[in-house]
């Protein structure tokens, strides 16, 4: 039988092809450097070729390198996923899950929801990640992540997803504003305004747009925000208006500041907030049952 190579040296090589650095790869592999070393040197050996290029300052992978690092993750990725097949069948809302949840979701959602999900699955460890949605999407798709909590739409590609809330969104203007002269504001209005946005990056900030059908509209180009504390922050002493989503509205988010806030007139489309997965992933009653979960936190009170 021909040998093959073993998911440790696999898992060795990938993390040198990630880091170019022998020592922070071992670290990242819980492994000594000298362990690392000999793993990916008997990897070398059973190929038949060199996978790095080793210099006193540098670590560069070979052509081959590179392609056999790519193949393994795909490999190590399938092996996870066995597991997680294995462990989904014993019980699906145990062990650790590894969620992605992007900045203007995070902070207003994760605190709603945590008590319940600890209260209804006490044996589940979730591990959290923040980051934009492009860099949550690229670690979901290189098993980093088992799942992520997005705003919707948003190109997915092979990924699954499930529709937890919808999330409207309102006009938060400082006082006296003359989009503050009625009940709602309309989008038409919006149109002469210069909007203080999230910077590039960021999903909401399109959304938003969206909304508003403002696509095409002048923007504040002088200013783009990092949070939605920070644009709020900025309403506040008169420098613009902006468009909140009503999940950061409910937690709170302006509580202290003198500003006032407006829905928008007629039926403008919300984002709606998902959580995705892969579509090879074995646990998808998990994320089935925490999609469940968390739609029945974000419903919104009885009056």
């Amino acid at each position: 039988m021909k040998p093959l190579p073993t998911l440790r040296q696999l898992r060795y090589l990938v993390a040198v092809v990630d880091r170019c650095h022998f020592s922070r790869a071992a670290e990242a592999c819980l492994v000594t450097q000298s362990t690392l070393s000999a793993g990916i040197q008997e990897l070398e050996e059973l190929l038949g070729a060199p996978l790095l290029e080793r210099t006193r300052r540098s670590v560069i992978p070979t052509p081959l390198g590179r392609e056999v690092a790519e193949r393994a993750r795909a490999l190590l990725k399938d092996a996870e996923d066995l597991v997680d097949i294995a462990r989904a069948a014993e019980d699906p809302m145990a062990g650790p899950l590894h969620l992605g949840v992007i900045p203007t979701i995070g902070p207003f959602m994760i605190p709603r929801v945590m008590p319940a999900l600890r209260a209804a699955f006490p044996e589940l460890k979730l591990y959290l990640r923040e980051d934009q949605t492009a860099r949550l999407i690229t670690r979901l798709e290189s098993g980093e992540l088992d799942c992520a909590l997005l705003a919707l739409p948003y190109p997915l590609g092979d990924l699954e997803s499930v529709d937890v809330v919808d999330d409207r969104f309102a006009v938060v203007c400082p006082p006296g504003h003359r989009l503050c002269a009625q009940p709602t504001a309309r989008t038409s209005d919006m149109h002469l305004e210069e909007l203080l946005l999230l910077e590039d990056g960021h999903c909401l900030r399109e959304h938003a747009l969206a909304a508003c059908a403002l696509e095409d509209a002048p923007r504040n180009t002088a200013f783009q925000g990092t949070s939605l504390h920070t644009l709020v922050q900025m309403v506040a002493n008169r420098l613009g208006v902006t468009l909140l989503p009503q999940m950061a509205l409910d937690s709170g988010i302006l509580r202290g500041l003198d500003v006032e806030v407006r829905p928008l007139a007629g039926e403008s489309p919300p984002r709606r907030i998902g959580l995705v997965w892969r579509r090879s992933s074995g646990r998808k009653a998990t994320f089935r049952q925490l999609a469940e979960a968390l739609k029945a936190e974000m419903q919104p009170a009885k009056a």
